[in-house]
């Protein structure tokens, strides 16, 4: 059996001929086809605005910007996430606070928040980050009527979740990232994800007010915009220290393309999810599927008591599983600003068993038999 990692991305001669016609074209960055992937991204998410980035940790960054994070304010993350989720605030100087997750879904729990909101005064807390983990959906209309209650913003981590939804209160359905409940949404264009660009990211928002900020802080924090007819065309504005965070044309037309499959890849994503769970329903534990919720399954998550062991025989067994994720409070960094003392018992004993399986549009029915097999084997030993 040939290498299985745990993702993959899925590249085919439409991705190729998209990016040789840009190639040949006059823009091979800020021109047409980054406006042209922002509109189809903002219409596939149900969002006004939709703004490219470099990457998903730039648009977090200038997220953070655009919502006026200060030095020393806090915000509420979840441990269980890649770092860059906590680290955009560090980068702007502000503090990170964990909530602990919830056992059943793995996303931000949202007791553990109000329980921490709570034992500080009004105000302490500038917003939530909270993270649409492996593919399902936090429930953002709970969290913001939290958020409401005590003045914070919200910025949904939605980077494993193009595709995936929630069912509200009224019934109606909200995707991931369409700014209905919260301020901002990040998406990543990372290989491992849903839409493969290679690199990049994307920040949606409906506030007109945030888009234009995000527009500028991604380009230097400089804008042509309101020039009067006095200025020469070469004339522009630095409205505030800004950043390179652009998203080249070529990356934008392979991110079209790609686009354009998500939704067929979601469907292939939960069948997969599907036989998993058929297999190991009552035999291990997976991430758990709350009513009204579609998981847009960027990863698949189980949990065993020999974590390492497994990891290793499958490894052996040309199966290349993955850890998702190091608890953040206990990476050298935060350990060494003392977040290591953090209560976050949920997430640690988590982090002990977790293990994520291949899963990607790709894999076949005989390479998931194989994992299937390998982890049944390994666990009844």
């Amino acid at each position: 059996m040939q290498a299985i990692p745990y993702g993959r991305q899925h590249i085919d001669q439409t991705d190729i001929d998209a990016v040789i016609e840009t190639l040949t074209a006059d823009f091979l960055t800020q021109g047409p086809k980054v406006r042209e992937f922002e509109e189809k991204f903002a219409e596939y998410i149900g969002v006004k605005y939709a703004v490219a980035v470099s990457n998903a940790t730039a648009g977090l960054h200038i997220a953070v910007l655009a919502l006026d994070l200060k030095p020393n304010e806090r915000v509420i993350t979840t441990p269980i996430t890649f770092a860059a989720s906590a680290n955009c605030v560090r980068y702007a100087g502000g503090e990170v606070w964990f909530a602990d997750i919830d056992p059943e879904t793995y996303t931000l729990s949202l007791e553990s928040t109000k329980k921490l909101i709570e034992s500080k005064p009004k105000g302490f807390f500038k917003g939530i980050i909270p993270v649409d983990f492996a593919g399902l959906p936090v429930n953002l209309e709970a969290f913001r009527e939290l958020a409401d209650k005590h003045d914070l913003w919200i910025i949904e981590d939605a980077c494993h979740a193009p595709g995936g939804f929630f069912t509200d209160s009224k019934g109606e359905k909200q995707m991931c990232g369409n700014g209905k409940y919260a301020e901002i949404g990040i998406f990543s264009f990372h290989p491992v994800k849903h839409i493969a660009c290679g690199e990049g990211g994307m920040v949606t928002t409906n506030s007109k007010a945030i888009y234009e900020k995000l527009s500028y802080l991604r380009t230097h924090g400089i804008t042509k915009e309101n020039m009067s007819e006095d200025h020469g065309g070469w004339f522009y504005e630095m409205q505030a220290l800004g950043y390179n965070y652009r998203l080249t044309d070529i990356q934008s037309a392979l991110g079209i393309t790609q686009l354009s499959k998500n939704k067929e890849g979601v469907l292939k994503r939960n069948k997969i999810s599907e036989t998993y769970k058929q297999a190991f329903k009552g035999k291990m534990k997976y991430q758990s599927l709350p009513k009204g919720m579609y998981n847009a399954h960027h990863l698949f998550v189980i949990e065993v008591e020999d974590r390492k062991g497994l990891y290793d025989y499958l490894k052996s067994h040309n199966i290349f599983a993955q850890i998702h994720y190091i608890p953040v409070h206990t990476l050298p960094y935060y350990k060494e600003i003392g977040y290591d003392a953090a209560d976050l018992k949920v997430a640690e004993n988590y982090y002990s068993k977790c293990i994520s399986l291949p899963m990607y549009p790709t894999l076949t029915e005989e390479e998931q038999q194989f994992v299937i097999e390998k982890v049944l084997t390994y666990s009844n030993g």
